[in-house]
């Protein structure tokens, strides 16, 4: 039979163990700072309609075309896999140390993303 004490320990090292998974990672590389508050940032925009990824217009849709649903699912998938692209990035940048290459690809996840 376990003991009083024991399972105390037991449980007591089972809710630490939780509360280390549960915290946001700490970025501590250069533009890790940088990172973390766009990122706050960006899930903090996710209630705003117009808020999300975007790329320029293409010069197909301003020839007067008008868009498909088709065509505005694809081009909103291909935003986010280029904002996602453009953040992993920075990340890797930055645990690289690169500050130069972790602010540029960072500069590029925020010109691709509208926080409005």
């Amino acid at each position: 039979m376990t003991t009083t004490a024991s399972r105390r320990t037991i449980a007591a090292c089972i809710v630490a163990t939780a509360f280390a998974f549960d915290t946001a990672p700490v970025l501590a590389g250069p533009c890790g700072e940088e990172i973390t508050a766009f990122e706050t940032a960006v899930r903090q925009s996710a209630k705003r309609p117009d808020a999300g990824p975007f790329l320029r217009q293409s010069v197909g849709a301003q020839m007067a075309r008008q868009p498909t649903p088709e065509s505005i699912k694809r081009a909103q998938t291909q935003a986010q896999a280029s904002f996602d692209a453009a953040l992993a990035k920075a990340k890797e940048m930055d645990v690289r140390g690169d500050q130069t290459g972790c602010a540029a690809a960072l500069g590029s996840a925020k010109d691709m993303y509208n926080l409005q």
